[in-house]
């Protein structure tokens, strides 16, 4: 059964959601106008996959009475009235990817990722809110960190993409220290579903079993992942909204550690097409292994994931099976 506005946020919640193009923006908007809440979204459209994508994402959402959008980027506009009687502020924004944060991109990544950041949080200042999300990612952690992967543990991050979050994640808890801003970050482990970024491995994978095309995959294929699934994401990051406490982080983890290889395997018997795979060297800034320590986040915030790998992937299969020529 669905929350309502008063069981999940007491009545007169605004929303504010950065990133609400993108795939877990979408998704989370989704869910809070369907509980009858107010969103304001707001988007700039970074060029790092088809615009077009992304105005899918939005088209259910813009007919929605309890929705508005703003086309913006979050450095250099008029934040203050945007967060006017803003109560929740979700800020999923960001440059994606580790493999293209290096070299001339690196600039691109500090400022949607820091820049942005320090910028939202300094408009929260004059501006009380009840809690600021934000969206931070196990690439915080590097390699050098024991697993399952605690929050207390040392950030090594091994690519520019994580030094990045890592950084805005530091400058959320800076600005709830100095200006008692009500910060809550969650840290993503890799997420899919239906809407995935289509260059994440998921969806390439599953593209290719529905072309029939063969896959390229990097490293040995021994390399492991905390695979989280969509519709858990955003259960969590709602209930960080009320339940979430100022100053702390969160892994946000789905419990399906698996290698490449067994997801391969996996993505063949479910779609019936043995994946052809085409081996590649490691890239710079992948991590080895994710896997989240969820014991915070359940305790806090309630959270225990309920889809599995299996039935995640199948679900996102037979939505890009409906879809696939808009998102190859």
């Amino acid at each position: 059964m669905s929350l309502t506005r008063t069981t999940l946020f007491g009545a007169g919640m605004r929303a504010l959601v950065t990133g609400v193009a993108g795939f877990i923006g979408s998704r989370l908007a989704e869910t809070l106008t369907a509980q009858g809440h107010d969103v304001i979204g707001v988007d700039c459209f970074t060029d790092y996959y088809h615009r077009s994508i992304k105005e899918d994402n939005l088209s259910r959402l813009l007919p929605d009475s309890n929705f508005r959008f703003t086309e913006l980027n979050l450095v250099n506009s008029d934040l203050p009235d945007l967060l006017k009687d803003v109560t929740h502020v979700f800020h999923l924004a960001a440059q994606a990817g580790v493999r293209r944060s290096w070299g001339k991109d690196f600039t691109t990544c500090t400022s949607l990722n820091i820049d942005a950041t320090q910028a939202l949080l300094e408009a929260c200042v004059k501006h009380p809110i009840e809690r600021f999300i934000y969206a931070s990612s196990s690439s915080v952690y590097g390699d050098q960190v024991a697993l399952p992967m605690r929050e207390d543990a040392l950030p090594r991050p091994v690519s520019p993409y994580g030094v990045t979050k890592l950084a805005a994640e530091q400058l959320c808890m800076l600005y709830h220290h100095n200006h008692d801003i009500p910060t809550v970050a969650l840290r993503y482990f890799t997420v899919y579903g239906p809407r995935q970024r289509p260059d994440m491995a998921f969806h390439r994978f599953l593209m290719a079993a529905i072309q029939s095309r063969p896959i390229h995959l990097y490293g040995d294929g021994q390399q492991t992942r905390d695979f989280t699934f969509i519709d858990d994401i955003v259960a969590a990051t709602t209930a960080a909204a009320t339940a979430g406490i100022p100053g702390r982080v969160y892994n946000v983890g789905g419990g399906s550690r698996v290698s490449m290889n067994q997801v391969i395997e996996l993505i063949s018997t479910i779609t019936g097409y043995p994946l052809e795979v085409h081996r590649d060297s490691a890239q710079s800034g992948d991590m080895r292994d994710t896997y989240a320590d969820i014991t915070l986040a359940r305790s806090d915030l309630d959270f225990d994931p309920t889809v599995t790998l299996p039935d995640g992937l199948r679900t996102q299969h037979e939505w890009l099976s409906k879809h696939s020529e808009m998102t190859s």
